[in-house]
């Protein structure tokens, strides 16, 4: 489903963290771009679309007043309170700018209630843990109030020659480290990449509703990490199994109500061959 919108500025709420800059970077040379930061970090305080704000202490009212966007991502981390707050000022803006499309990056934990299946789009939610709950609320604050201006985006295990849990494979390979695996969790992943790239469609096409920006196939946690580091070299960290039950769980969310077109879909192998690449990484000072 679609909304006819005007002319695009976007605020990534939580720019300066792996998604957000990711989608910074996929975005700016096509659109208006502003975004958050909290920490101190030269690179963004000196860039002038780059605006400081806590989660905490900050007025989100403030912030959305003096940018008047007209599509808000948020990617915020911080105090779940003050998160929830946040996007309650989010809901008033947007039911006064009727035009405005929020997308909230939500994730495959708004399932971790259930393990003996993967989820879609419209199944019910369940979740057992206090982070799962908390982006249940949300999704359900800005679903039940402004449906047609809501992109729900659940994200599985987001993984890229630079993401933390690459970095931290190569690391532990390199260093002849343990490295935790999941014998037992069938997962779905994707990269950075695709994801930054199916959201840029999102906003282009104007689409509403819950998107799962996942792989079409799933994978065990430990064959995956597995297959990557073999693709590597021939170096191998220390795999340390995990055990969380006797059978196989699922924390694998799939497309299939609101599926891109094939050119933004991906697949686990083609997860592994990026996350495999010897491109030369570069660490941000």
């Amino acid at each position: 489903m679609r909304k006819k919108v005007e002319k695009q500025r976007i605020l990534i709420l939580g720019g300066s963290g792996f998604i957000g800059n990711g989608l910074y970077k996929e975005l700016l040379p096509y659109f208006e771009v502003h975004c958050t930061y909290y920490q101190q970090q030269g690179a963004f305080s000196e860039n002038q679309v780059f605006h400081k704000f806590c989660v905490e202490e900050d007025s989100m009212l403030l912030l959305l007043n003096k940018i008047q966007p007209t599509v808000i991502i948020s990617a915020l981390n911080g105090d779940f309170k003050s998160q929830f707050e946040a996007h309650q000022q989010i809901l008033n803006y947007a039911l006064i700018n009727e035009a405005c499309l929020v997308l909230y990056i939500s994730s495959s934990e708004v399932f971790d209630g259930k393990f003996r299946h993967p989820s879609y789009e419209n199944d019910v939610t369940l979740s057992e843990t206090v982070a799962g709950k908390f982006k249940i609320s949300i999704e359900k604050l800005l679903l039940e109030n402004i449906p047609k201006q809501t992109a729900i985006i659940r994200l599985p295990m987001v993984l890229g020659i630079n993401s933390p849990e690459i970095l931290h494979l190569r690391q532990c390979t390199r260093h002849q480290a343990a490295f935790e695996v999941f014998p037992n969790l069938v997962i779905t992943t994707t990269t950075i990449n695709k994801v930054c790239q199916q959201i840029h469609y999102i906003i282009n096409k104007s689409l509403f509703g819950i998107f799962h920006l996942a792989s079409n196939d799933m994978v065990h946690h430990e064959d995956l990490f597995k297959e990557i580091t073999s693709k590597m070299g021939d170096k191998m960290p220390i795999f340390k199994s995990v055990f969380s039950s006797n059978e196989d769980r699922y924390n694998a969310i799939l497309p299939k109500e609101n599926k891109l077109p094939d050119s933004l879909q991906i697949t686990v192998s083609q997860v592994i061959e990026e996350c495999s690449l010897n491109e030369e990484i570069i660490s941000i000072k």
